[in-house]
């Protein structure tokens, strides 16, 4: 069903932000087969929003950069001094060095492309109060069990237990919902319905905001 927004120049940032989202579900949804593979946590593996926080970004570019002025270098270094030293058949220095160079030729290749992909979510104080990109939410069940996380692009969550991403169906279930509100998780393992107790966004806020 397409999703129609009004323009209003007093909060162009969340419009923009929504339009962001809204044609970039589309599109995913489109591209999504019949059957898409879903792991434990419920997230939609052929799914992948291209939407990231600004700080999120900023730590992949971190990244690529170290990558290329250092990983690579020193590691290219390592692999001539260890081609130098004769027969790489049984040279593992070489072997080691050469493997891990096409690692990071990898790991470099996938950033640049993803970099061009994604589409930086900022802030916007009219956001305040709903559940949006961003927010920290805290749900509670009617078993009073209580989760708080994060709403966090796919390329943010590795290594960490604070965030989720938001093509995961808690996220999607509660995009756009109040203080109070309920909404129910569709999940393999059955609907479960929540409700939300908290919504913050001082991990995304900044001083200009």
């Amino acid at each position: 069903m397409p999703l129609l927004l009004q323009w209003n120049p007093c909060n162009q940032r969340l419009q923009k932000n929504l339009l962001i989202f809204a044609f970039d579900l589309f599109y995913q949804q489109r591209k999504l087969p019949a059957h898409g593979k879903v792991s434990s946590l419920g997230v939609i593996h052929s799914m992948r929003t291209n939407l990231i926080s600004r700080a999120g970004y900023e730590l992949l570019q971190q990244e690529l950069d170290h990558l290329w002025r250092v990983e690579r270098r020193e590691t290219t270094e390592k692999v001539a001094w260890a081609a130098s030293l004769g027969d790489r058949s049984e040279n593992a220095d070489y072997k080691y060095n050469k493997q891990k160079l096409r690692q990071i030729d990898k790991r470099i290749r996938f950033l640049q492309k993803r970099l061009e992909q994604l589409k930086i979510v900022d802030y916007s104080p009219q956001q305040e109060g709903k559940v949006f990109f961003g927010a920290t939410v805290s749900v509670e069940n009617s078993a009073g069990n209580e989760l708080t996380f994060t709403i966090a692009g796919p390329d943010e969550i590795y290594q960490r237990d604070d965030v989720i991403s938001i093509d995961a169906p808690m996220a999607r279930a509660a995009l756009g919902k109040q203080l109070d509100d309920e909404f129910t998780v569709h999940t393999p393992a059955g609907a479960k319905t929540w409700y939300i107790v908290a919504i913050d966004y001082r991990l995304t806020r900044t001083s200009d905001s």
